[in-house]
């Protein structure tokens, strides 16, 4: 794959390759294997998810009152989720690549560094 294929890429050429790219944990090196901590639990701060949570209850209470309002209030507070997520997630990858890329100096320890937060980082996004 080109990199400017690389940039073109699109969640639909994820879905269709489904699961041919991922590694079993047995082809992982241990030293490199995932370990949950709490850290790696959530991708949004608890006082952050805690309210949106909140938010959910209520629009999911409302319901029986009114469905429709209560299926449009739903819709937009995934929406806005999806958003703070998308937003973590820039933030997330901008400090790690910076952390990486900053020239053919870097020592493969900050290399080893770089590796072990990406992992925690996916860790959180497949705990989502």
């Amino acid at each position: 794959m080109t990199d400017e294929r690389k940039s073109e890429l699109a969640t639909a050429d994820l879905a269709a390759t489904g699961s041919q790219n991922q590694a079993t944990e047995e082809e992982i090196p241990e030293d490199l294997r995932a370990t949950r901590t709490d850290e790696e639990t959530s991708l949004l701060p608890a006082d952050q998810a805690e309210t949106l949570r909140r938010r959910w209850d209520e629009i999911q209470g409302n319901f029986v009152d009114e469905p429709r309002t209560a299926v449009e209030g739903a819709d937009g507070l995934v929406a806005e989720t999806m958003q703070r997520l998308a937003d973590v997630f820039a933030s997330e990858r901008s400090n790690l690549e910076r952390q990486w890329d900053s020239g053919e100096d870097v020592s493969t320890e900050d290399l080893r560094v770089a590796l072990q937060r990406y992992r925690s980082f996916f860790n959180r996004l497949l705990s989502v």
